[in-house]
């Protein structure tokens, strides 16, 4: 079984990219579908007690938490040593089972593989790249970002030049929807074929 990682900085279109993945047959697991379920089961109760206030109707307020980090960013480490763990623990079962059935493809979205030294829990990495004002306009169309926001965000990423010195394969967000299914298309042949970059 190949272990694809798929990643990329904010705005670049990782999560389009993943579901196109899935859309050609790869089966997916998706470190943010896991944190949002997390954030209503396991980690409630510690995440609750590490941030007092952040627990609405029995479930993280993902907005009030993300105001406290904003307040207090040097808190990173604390929400990251308690949700890291709970996500690996997902990743475990989700590849276990894959083996299990004999999947020949699968693929992990994790949007901080570098920057949490994720390269040795897989075997060829994806990065989703585009051109940088295209990124920059993307993240600021979205509701409540701010240039500020932004900042803080790309502070805590490993620069997209970086990312795709590292990587086996790329895909470029910025070309078209069409483009990118087509370069998603040519690296799950390319792995098929026993092809690990290009």
């Amino acid at each position: 079984m190949i272990v694809i990682g798929l990643t990329g900085s904010i705005g670049m279109g990782k999560s389009t990219t993943a579901k196109m993945f899935a859309e050609e047959g790869v089966a997916v697991n998706d470190s943010d579908a896991v944190v949002h379920d997390l954030y209503r089961t396991d980690a409630v109760a510690p995440v609750g007690e590490a941030f007092p206030g952040t627990v609405r109707d029995g479930v993280i307020d993902r907005q009030e938490l993300s105001r406290q980090l904003s307040v207090s960013p040097e808190k990173f480490p604390v929400l990251e040593a308690i949700v890291h763990p709970l996500v690996r623990r997902r990743e475990v079962d989700f590849l276990a089972r894959h083996r299990q059935a004999g999947t020949d493809l699968v693929l992990l979205d994790i949007p901080l593989l570098f920057e949490v030294k994720g390269e040795d829990r897989v075997d060829v990495i994806v990065v989703v790249t585009c051109d940088p004002q295209i990124q920059r306009d993307r993240v600021l169309a979205r509701p409540g970002m701010t240039e500020e926001k932004l900042a803080m965000i790309l502070s805590r990423q490993l620069p997209d030049v970086e990312k795709r010195k590292r990587a086996d394969f790329l895909v470029d967000t910025g070309l078209g929807l069409e483009a990118a299914r087509e370069r998603v298309r040519e690296i799950i042949a390319a792995l098929r074929a026993g092809q690990t970059n290009a």
